[in-house]
């Protein structure tokens, strides 16, 4: 069945996605969160030093030179499944995108130009566009509200993604270009215009002058970090997606006709 192929092709997909993406983030956003961790748990010990040491986990004493050595098989497992099942869901999605160009107009532009072009509009929409106003954060800082935070990631991510919308024609071809410019750009607009929520103090209160210096850098490194790895993520999943959809899905869905979800192909 169709349903069948897209859940293999996804989670094939996902599987490299989510490799690729775990070998990025070790190399670029991980050293950068053990790091800030280790300013975090001080300043947790210097908060509650009784709590602290009655909850230590064996391994994790002050005198532990590498805190971080216990359980790191374990937490790089975990995160592992994390970026999978992440890659599984987007792959999905592009899949679902793609699918939907190729019955409506038969992908004229070439399967690989589809693939990167929704890899793109995700890109936008689920990761730049939302951390221009929420960017990622290392341990230890202080943030807004976290319903709050969500449901300004809603917007800008749904307001971005309509935007890449209206700019390739989904809802009306017949809507001249400079109105389709106009459209996206109010869209775009919209998130900062509601604005996003911001910590109600310091982000970094409670450190002292010398650490607050070292978190900022470390906060700026990750903030790039986090982008090398969205760029990855997104990257590959445009390339190994669209390698996957033109090899196996493509020639189950016919242009023009809707794809029979129930019968095998």
């Amino acid at each position: 069945m169709l349903l069948r192929r897209l859940i293999w092709c996804a989670l094939l997909t996902a599987l490299l996605v989510g490799s690729v993406q775990l070998a990025v983030g070790r190399w670029q956003a991980v050293p950068i969160v053990l790091a800030a961790e280790v300013f975090e748990s001080r300043k947790l010990h210097a908060e509650h030093p009784h709590t602290h040491e009655q909850i230590a986990a064996p391994g994790h004493a002050h005198g532990d030179p590498n805190p971080t050595a216990a359980g790191s098989g374990e937490r790089t497992a975990w995160t592992w499944v994390a970026h999978v099942l992440h890659g599984f869901s987007m792959a999905l999605l592009m899949f679902s995108v793609m699918g939907w160009w190729v019955w409506k107009r038969g992908a004229p532009m070439g399967t690989a130009r589809v693939a990167l072009a929704v890899a793109a509009a995700g890109l936008l929409s689920m990761d730049l566009w939302p951390a221009l106003g929420l960017p990622a954060e290392i341990p230890g800082m202080d943030a807004a509200a976290l319903g709050s935070r969500q449901a300004w990631w809603v917007l800008a991510a749904t307001s971005a993604a309509l935007a890449c919308a209206a700019l390739a024609g989904v809802a009306a071809k017949s809507v001249p270009s400079h109105w389709r410019w106009l459209i996206a750009a109010a869209l775009l607009a919209l998130p900062f215009m509601v604005g996003a929520p911001q910590p109600p103090g310091d982000p970094l209160a409670g450190f002292d002058a010398q650490t607050r210096a070292q978190l900022q850098d470390l906060q700026r490194e990750f903030i790039w970090a986090t982008r090398w790895t969205s760029l990855a993520f997104w990257t590959s999943l445009g390339g190994i997606g669209g390698w996957v959809f033109a090899r196996w899905l493509k020639p189950a869905i016919a242009p023009g006709r809707p794809p029979q979800i129930g019968q095998s192909t």
